[in-house]
């Protein structure tokens, strides 16, 4: 592969535009299989209104991914043990970004001390944390707007010990 490994960087509030694109570009491109297409709209439509949007990342850890310096994903850690957001851009998908910044959010929480770690996978990204080492824990149905949809808890151990399906 000639792809340059993803670089990462913290995030700042000029990047709110960039984010909420691959945001929406994420969830319209590469969900299509899991989720109908009003389901998308609703779940893309978070990123209409950039404030609130950039206001989200701010109050998280949040982290950028880049590839020859171009934001290509985002993943942001809510409190010291969950992952509220993962998103890459469809041109990335598959290049390691993804993993470069669930990678670099499960060394943080390990260093502030959490012992597991949390996330509200959508159907679409299951397998991804699956393979991770990731647990399902329970189904999970949210309402965004009119539809309503459908993601797994999943955890993961962080101090070296694996979680066993089915026993949480």
């Amino acid at each position: 592969m000639s792809h340059s490994a993803p670089a990462l960087r913290p995030y700042l509030p000029e990047d709110t535009p960039v984010l909420a694109a691959i945001f929406a570009a994420s969830i319209m491109d590469l969900t299509g299989e899991d989720y109908s297409e009003a389901q998308q709209e609703a779940w893309a439509s978070a990123a209409a209104d950039e404030d609130a949007f950039g206001k989200k990342f701010a109050g998280q850890l949040t982290l950028i991914a880049t590839l020859e310096g171009e934001p290509v994903g985002f993943a942001s850690l809510r409190g010291t043990d969950h992952i509220d957001m993962l998103y890459v851009h469809p041109s990335a998908a598959g290049q390691g970004a993804g993993r470069a910044l669930c990678d670099a959010l499960e060394r943080i929480a390990g260093a502030r001390g959490a012992k597991k770690l949390t996330v509200d996978a959508s159907d679409t990204a299951l397998e991804f944390f699956r393979k991770r080492g990731y647990v399902a824990q329970q189904r999970n149905t949210v309402t965004v707007g009119d539809e309503w949809l459908a993601n797994t808890t999943m955890q993961k151990t962080l101090n070296g010990v694996a979680v066993t399906g089915g026993h949480a």
